[in-house]
């Protein structure tokens, strides 16, 4: 059965940085296009970032220029480094193998202000 599992949040200070982990058992992710959206409180799951398998990246306009998503095909892991975080990134956070359409459990992000 295949699986991801989410790892990084927790709390930090407005202006602060976290880096998200997503660890994927599927034998076929360095094919798969992965991405991470967020969902906060009382508001609807909305997009935030994917990597195609080339690497190539695309990030929702309220994140570019502070997150970076990239991928390690060794590890069979992705990453969303988030820098000068602010109290609405708050939410939870969660990866996607895009091709094979499942999803992680989610981890926490909380940014206090």
């Amino acid at each position: 059965q295949v699986q991801l599992v989410e790892s990084g949040g927790g709390l930090v200070q407005s202006g602060g940085s976290l880096r998200l982990s997503c660890a994927d058992s599927a034998p076929t992710f360095s094919r798969n296009t992965m991405a991470w959206h967020r969902q906060a409180p009382g508001k609807q799951r909305e997009w935030v970032a994917m990597i195609g398998i080339a690497g190539n990246t695309n990030l929702a306009d309220s994140v570019k220029g502070r997150f970076t998503i990239s991928r390690d095909n060794a590890k069979n892991t992705v990453y969303l480094q988030m820098n000068s975080l602010k109290p609405d990134d708050t939410a939870v956070y969660y990866c996607r193998n895009v091709d094979l359409d499942y999803w992680g459990q989610g981890t926490q992000v909380t940014v206090s202000s």
